[in-house]
Order: C-alpha cells, then structure tokens, then sequence
C-alpha cells in the first residue's frame, strides 16, 4: 500500500488515496500509527470519492476509533489533492462525519503552502464543572462538529494535561469521549493550548480544538469576534476567525514529511 505521511504543525497522519473504502481501517491505523512498530502517526486518514463533494475524509485515530473531524488534517487533505494533480481548483469541498467543509488553497509555484478551512459553525456551552483527579475542573463545553472540553488555567506549564486529560476523555459526563483543552490567555488577540485528543492522547497541534479554544474564549470575554485570533500549540500556531454567527475559519499550513510502501 502507497502512503503520504503528512503533517499540519507536528499533528501527523498517515494518508492513503483509494477510490474505494478501506477495509479493516481501524486495526490499519492500529498498527500503522504505532511509532516503534509501525509508520508512527497520531492516526491514519484515508482520501475517497464523494457523491456530495470534491472529495470524502475518513480518519481513524491511533487507537483506532473513528474520528468525526480533524481541522489539521482537513488541511492537509487539500494539500494532497492539489500537489498531486487530483484537482486543478483553489476552492474545493471535502466530506467529513461533520459535515461538508469547504477549503480555500494558497499555493506558490503549483505547491499548496497554507489552507483556510470553513470549519461551520462552533458552539459554546455555560461554564460546567466536573469531579475528576480528586478535584473540581471548570470548563467550557464546545462543540465544532466534535466535542470538546475547554479549560482556562493561569499558567499552561503547571497543567495536569496527563491526568486530567484521560480521566476527563473517559468520564461518565462524556459517554462519547471527548477532546480536552488546556489553556493559557497570553493578550485579547493571543491563546496558548495544549490538547489531550480523544483517541490519540496528546498531540502536537488540533485544529478543531484550537477553534473550540477560541469559541471558549469569546464566551467568555476573552476574545472577540471578527478579529484574527493566534492559537499557540506545540506543533505551531494558528489562525482562528469566528464571526458573529458563529462560523469559523481556521488557517494554517500543510506539509509533506515523506512517501513510502508499506506491506499490509
């Protein structure tokens, strides 16, 4: 089997292009993910045939679960199937479990450098509270196609993100999982983030958690809508725009790490 291993700011997945859909895909990403035994990614996405749109996103994580949406790697699906002659348009549509999501390419000499994605709409809740690790954790429900758990700390070393991250993924409150932010205010127009991702632990960067910080934030006080928001995440930053329905756009780059075959 051909792959592309791709990444958007150090979050990393395997990439298969197939006109059909794959089979056995959760053990596939199970072993293929693995970073002593197998390619090494926090998942695996598959690029398909869509009947609503240019192209369809499947993504498994690396425990193999299916995941709903991944901005970083929506961005890099672009990438894929502009650098590779699948499609000639700057604008195109990709299918996710999420919903139709529409990308905007910025290229420089036929090589796609940066995506902005319309991520839809975010949705914030009212600031909630959960027993996990002996203790009371504050957050901020915010839902952009996935769920996420949103949590303002003062300062962003100190975060429990080991402990609280898995307890609060595998709490009764969350009988589907749930993708944990841990956050850090730097200015009105700044964000530091460091995520737990449901199904792959911690990573460096998620694009769908970076949007759910922002929405967080705006709910809040912290931000604004309408103003370009930069997430600081491990793997790099990105840039966050919600507007005053709620619509998100999210920019960032997309890279090629390397190509290669791998038995199956």
């Amino acid at each position: 089997m051909k792959f592309t291993k791709m990444q958007g700011l150090g979050n990393d997945y395997v990439y298969v292009y197939s006109k059909k859909e794959p089979k056995d895909a959760e053990a596939l990403s199970i072993k293929l993910s693995d970073r002593h035994f197998g390619i090494g990614s926090d998942g695996m996405i598959w690029i398909l045939p869509s009947s609503i749109a240019d192209f369809k996103m499947r993504i498994f994580n690396a425990d193999g679960s299916e995941a709903m949406m991944c901005g970083n790697g929506v961005r890099c699906v672009g990438k894929y199937v502009y650098d590779k002659g699948l499609t000639d348009k700057k604008v195109i549509t990709v299918e996710t479990l999420s919903g139709i999501k529409t990308l905007e390419l910025q290229a420089v000499k036929g090589k796609v450098q940066s995506v902005s994605v319309n991520m839809g709409k975010a949705e914030a809740g009212l600031v909630n509270r959960v027993r996990v690790c002996d203790s009371d954790v504050e957050y901020i429900p915010v839902s952009v196609g996935n769920p996420h758990a949103v949590i303002f700390v003062d300062d962003i070393s100190k975060a429990r993100i080991t402990e609280v991250g898995p307890a609060m993924e595998h709490n009764e409150r969350f009988p589907d999982g749930v993708n944990v932010e841990f956050v850090q205010a730097i200015s009105e127009n700044k964000l530091r983030m460091r995520v737990w991702e449901r199904g792959s632990g911690i990573t460096m960067a998620c694009g769908t958690g970076s949007c759910a910080t922002v929405m967080a934030a705006i709910s809040i006080g912290l931000c604004s809508y309408n103003k370009d928001i930069a997430v600081e995440l491990d793997g790099g930053t990105l840039i966050i725009n919600i507007s005053e329905d709620n619509t998100v756009t999210m920019t960032g780059p997309a890279e090629i790490s390397y190509e290669g075959e791998v038995n199956v």
